[in-house]
Formats: C-alpha cells, sequence, structure tokens
C-alpha cells in the first residue's frame, strides 16, 4: 500500500547512500512503519515463518551440498558421511529435513488461511497466482531433494514419479516416452538423472526467494488483507509493522521453533520412511512406494483415478486450479466469517485434504481405494462448482464498516488515556 515517506537520514552517509541506493529507505518505509490492519490474527504471523524457513533451507542446503557426492555409488554413503564424520553434520541434515517438513506445514496452514479470509480476491489477484507458483517451486525442489538421498524410497519415487510422463504416449505416441528417457539421461534412472536433479535442487531455492521478493512486492502494493475481508479506509484502522508486527511474528516464530526442536532432537525421523535407510537397489521394488508426507493428498489423487493419463492430469490439475481461484469464487465478501453456508463447505474441504493426505499413504485397494475416489471428487467439485455456485446463492451475514468497529465494537474514538482524561474533567465541569 502506498503512503509518504518518513525515513529521515541521521548521517552524512546515510543521506549520500539514500541519494545513490536508498535500501534503507525501502526497509524503514515496507519493514518499520508500514500501515498495517489493526486486526491481523496469528493465523497472518506464517508469512514470516515462511521466510525464515527459506533462508534456514538455503543456509543449512549450502552446507550440506559442499559434502554431498552426487553418483550413484557415492550419493548414499556421502550422506552417511555428513551425519557421522562432519563436524554438527547430523545437525545439518536432521535440520534440512525435518526443515522440510516443518516448511511445508507452513505453507499449507498459510494456503488454507488465504482461502478462508478471501485473500486471494482483488485486488490481490497476482499476489496469489505468485503464491500458488511458490507451492509449485517447493513441490517440486522438494521432490528433487527428497530424490538425493538415493535409498530405496527416494530411488523408486524417483522411477514412478518420471515415468508418469509416459502417459503422454497415449496423446502424441513416442512424445512420454522420448520425454522420460530425456529426464533420466538414459533407459533408467541413474547417474544423468541424480545429477540434473541435484543441479535442480540447488538452483530452485533461489528461485523460489526471487518469487518470494515478488510476492512480498504484490503485497505491500494493496496491503495487507484482514479477517473482517474490509479494505483500510482510514489511519484509524491501521498501526505500523513495527513493533506491532514484528514482535507479534517474533512470538510466533518462537513457538514454532519450539515445535521444530522437538521434532529436530526427539523424533527426527518421524516423519520419514525407515526404507530409506537402505542403499538403493533397481533390482527390488519396496512393497509400498510412499513419498513424503507433505505430497501424500496429490499421490492420493494420482491413484484414485484408473487412467494413467488422466491421473496425471488429476495430479496435475489439483495444483493447477489453484491458480484459478481469484475467478472461481463467484462471491463479492472476502472472510468466510460472514458466509454461514460456505463456511461449511470450506471445513469439508480442509476434511477431504487430510482425509486424502492419510489414504495416500495407504495401499490403493479396498475401502482406502473407494474413499479417495469419493474425496477426489469433492477435491475438485469445491473449486469448479461450490465455489462459484454458493457465492451467488448464499445471503451474506452483516459486515462492519470498518476495521476499528469490529475492533472495539463501534467506531467512535478510542477513549482518552487516564492522564489526559484527568486533564479534561475542569473543563467538563467549567461547561
Amino acid at each position: 500500500m502506498a503512503h509518504p515517506s518518513t525515513y529521515r537520514p541521521n548521517s552524512r552517509f546515510e543521506e549520500w547512500l539514500d541519494a545513490r541506493l536508498p535500501v534503507a529507505r525501502v526497509m524503514h518505509d515496507q519493514f518499520i512503519v508500514y500501515p498495517t490492519p489493526r486486526n491481523l490474527n496469528y493465523w497472518w504471523t506464517f508469512g514470516g515463518i515462511l521466510t525464515f524457513m527459506l533462508a534456514a533451507q538455503i543456509a543449512t542446503g549450502v552446507v550440506l551440498a559442499m559434502h554431498y557426492v552426487p553418483t550413484p555409488d557415492g550419493a548414499f554413503l556421502s550422506v552417511e558421511k555428513i551425519m557421522r564424520d562432519v563436524n554438527w553434520g547430523w545437525l545439518l541434515r536432521y535440520s534440512h529435513a525435518v526443515g522440510a517438513s516443518m516448511f511445508f506445514l507452513a505453507v499449507y496452514i498459510h494456503t488454507f488461511r488465504g482461502l478462508y479470509y478471501g485473500s486471494y480476491k482483488a485486488p490481490r489477484e497476482i499476489l496469489w497466482i505468485l503464491g500458488v507458483l511458490i507451492l509449485f517451486l517447493m513441490i517440486a525442489t522438494a521432490f528433487m531433494g527428497y530424490s538425493l538421498v538415493w535409498g530405496q524410497m527416494s530411488f523408486w519415487a524417483v522411477t514412478v514419479i518420471t515415468n508418469l510422463f509416459s502417459s503422454l504416449d497415449a496423446l502424441i505416441p513416442g512424445l512420454g516416452s522420448t520425454l522420460v528417457e530425456w529426464i533420466w539421461g538414459g533407459l533408467a534412472v541413474g547417474a544423468p538423472t541424480l545429477n540434473r536433479l541435484y543441479s535442480l535442487h540447488y538452483l530452485f531455492p533461489f528461485v523460489i526467494a526471487g518469487v518470494v521478493l515478488l510476492h512480498i512486492w504484490a503485497l505491500h502494493m494493496p496491503g495487507n488483507n484482514n479477517p473482517t475481508g474490509i479494505d483500510m479506509k482510514t489511519t484509524r484502522d491501521v498501526v505500523p509493522f513495527h513493533p506491532y508486527y514484528t514482535m507479534k511474528d517474533g512470538f510466533a516464530l518462537v513457538l514454532f521453533l519450539l515445535l521444530f526442536a522437538a521434532l529436530l532432537f526427539y523424533a527426527p525421523n518421524l516423519l520419514g520412511h525407515s526404507d530409506n535407510y537402505i542403499p538403493a537397489n533397481p533390482l527390488a521394488t519396496p512393497p509400498h512406494i510412499v513419498p513424503e508426507w507433505y505430497f501424500l493428498p496429490f499421490y492420493a489423487i494420482l491413484r484414485a483415478i484408473p487412467n494413467k493419463l488422466m491421473g496425471v492430469i488429476g495430479l496435475i490439475a489439483s495444483i493447477a486450479i489453484l491458480f484459478f481461484v481469484p475467478w472461481l469464487d463467484s462471491s463479492k465478501v472476502r472472510s468466510t466469517t460472514y458466509r454461514p453456508i460456505y463456511k461449511w463447505f470450506f471445513w469439508a474441504f480442509l476434511v477431504t485434504c487430510i482425509a486424502l493426505g492419510y489414504l495416500g499413504a495407504m495401499p490403493p485397494d479396498g475401502w482406502y481405494l473407494v474413499f479417495g475416489r469419493i474425496f477426489t471428487a469433492y477435491y475438485f467439485l469445491f473449486f469448479l462448482v461450490v465455489m462459484p455456485v454458493v457465492g451467488r446463492l448464499e445471503r451474506p451475514l452483516p459486515q462492519p464498516g470498518s476495521i476499528t468497529e469490529a475492533v472495539l465494537g463501534h467506531d467512535e474514538p478510542p477513549p482518552l488515556p487516564p492522564a489526559a482524561a484527568k486533564r479534561a474533567r475542569p473543563v467538563e465541569s467549567a461547561l
């Protein structure tokens, strides 16, 4: 949100630098005095948490890359060497692995918050699209990083997922097989595949960082959304970002890091799979291939569709459909708080995503497969039917007139501080 700059250089050097490269002015205006809605709750703190987690993943990843050997014979052993022989290597490796899970936990909470409070609606469509692009890049980066361990589960996950491109042969004969061979760098997953995954896994986090900067820029143009979904109207509706939200975000980050530390030090392998501690063996397929937990909902959608090509299309569509949410939702009300009918469909959608995550870890047969198809159907119906139709039919609840009214219960000037009120009494009695 554009606002007049209040930055004042405190020295001649700052004046000289401000005239040539106004970094301090930008940081002051966008992260210190930036006007922020006064009613943001703790769901809004995950943006700052995600920024911290991205920095942590890049830092630990760069150091791990210094010791990693991207060859089929050396990959698994180099990871074990990091764990045993590199000073604090176990901490780096577990921080990076557990950090990926915490990163996805935060981004999923951040995404569902945006869906609930309508943060994708005008004028924030570009902000939402960039956020979905970040999610897509995160999924690709995490998949490539998971493969680098070169354990049984990693190797066969790469084999199965990359082989899905062969389904394109049903559209254009030979296209899918050629694409798979190009990805593999040969006729099977091997050294060229590992090198390509390693290179891209190192590159993509920096691409994500660039898109995050655009995401923040797109956020600061229209300003933050808020729990009421009402635009900021006056200066009474806002507070400066610092110290109010820096302290709030900092407190939330500490709580988040406590959960991170609990997993890191007491259960670092809780969210992983034991088969990944077995070196990759191209001649022995695991009885049940299970990806990391943050891929499970999409994996369940892939397996719920019996046709291979349609399953791949469903997998891609389950993420791509998020790009179109700003135009699929027909309601003029942003916040689900004021949408009594849509609210129930939203919570059913949340349950659906959790259920798909569970079903993705189960064998694709029997009732698991039946429920997988039911929840997959609702996943897409929520976007393609519920959002367009319910928005036109439901009658929203009355909304407050302003953010101040929603916070204070009325839109009158706040009471004077006690000292000021005491000084005002003689004037009132005289009148």
